[in-house]
């Protein structure tokens, strides 16, 4: 059995549903709650929230992996008084109870979501983060993602329980929300953008393409004890991605050509320097390990992956 934690999240509720079709297959879901979204038939077992006090036994009785996406993610407003102990409480101590417990439970493999933010939040441009670059987290979330990373690799040493690390990079498909839905939502709207100069480069990672790489580290013996980036294989530009996606969308990007300079010139003015980064900074991943090691290349073409977002988000929109 295969136990997914954060299964009704939008990278475990979409990892649930495909597992669940795969014949011999057994998968259960570990949700917050009773009343969180099911997915499937899958099993969901509710766990309370992620910390160092629950109680996972009952989630992890006859599981052989555990694929842990379960987090407290990144927050745009944040409003905790200290951030810092907040995102250590789920994502690093959390994250060691459940480890310590699926260790305990006999459990083969443990493959850990992390993030690029381990990383850091930008890289010079063709200059790509690489899976075995030291690690420079620059915000609390990221940070913590490193510290899990950090305590997982003791408990495999400790327990001989095996630890795969994936981090992605931004995931986007059907049901994406914040920042790449908002950006749909302007481009059908017809809304001017002033983003039709802008020469950066940054990788992201289909939900198709996440899915199939986390099945493949499930079991692949080359992932055992290893840290993995995931993306689609093709670095875009902000404009070149708003042109595809509008054209994925059917409503072409109307995009004025601003100097990159200049919004973030007044991207800062406005206190907005963090959207500006994110928006002309380049972020690029290599995957070259994921084939020497895994033999792995994304399977699904970075348009085909838009298309099939916008199709999710067109079907959402007409209700």
């Amino acid at each position: 059995m295969i136990l997914i934690t954060g299964a009704n999240g939008f990278v475990g509720s979409a990892l649930l549903r495909r597992l669940a079709r795969e014949p011999g297959v057994s998968v259960s879901g570990a949700v917050r709650n009773a009343t969180a979204g099911g997915s499937g038939d899958a099993n969901l077992i509710p766990v309370g929230d992620l910390s160092a006090e629950t109680d996972w036994s009952k989630a992890l009785r006859g599981a052989r992996a555990v694929v842990h996406t379960a987090a407290r993610v990144h927050v745009m407003n944040e409003t905790a008084r200290d951030p810092l102990l907040e995102f250590r409480k789920a994502n690093v101590l959390g994250t060691t109870r459940l480890a310590e417990q699926a260790a305990a439970a006999g459990v083969r493999r443990f493959v850990f979501i992390s993030s690029i933010k381990v990383h850091g939040e930008q890289t010079p441009l063709d200059r790509p983060f690489h899976a075995d670059d030291v690690p420079a987290p620059k915000d609390p979330y990221g940070a913590t993602k490193l510290e899990a990373e950090q305590a997982l690799r003791q408990i495999a040493t400790a327990t001989g329980m095996e630890v795969t690390i994936i981090r992605p990079p931004l995931v986007y498909g059907p049901g994406v929300k914040a920042n790449f839905a908002a950006m749909m939502k302007w481009l059908k709207a017809g809304v001017p953008l002033p983003l039709g100069a802008i020469h950066n480069r940054r990788s992201l990672v289909a939900l198709d393409n996440l899915l199939d790489l986390i099945r493949v580290c499930i079991d692949h013996p080359g992932a055992a004890n290893q840290a993995f980036l995931a993306s689609d294989g093709a670095d875009l530009s902000t404009t070149e991605l708003l042109r595809r996606l509008g054209n994925a969308l059917g409503s072409p990007a109307r995009l004025v050509p601003v100097p990159a300079k200049l919004l973030i010139g007044a991207a800062t003015l406005l206190g907005r320097a963090g959207v500006a980064q994110r928006l002309c900074g380049s972020l690029q991943v290599s995957i070259a390990k994921n084939k020497e090691v895994l033999d792995w290349v994304p399977p699904v073409a970075v348009d085909d992956a838009l298309s099939i977002a916008a199709t999710g988000f067109l079907r959402e929109a007409s209700g």
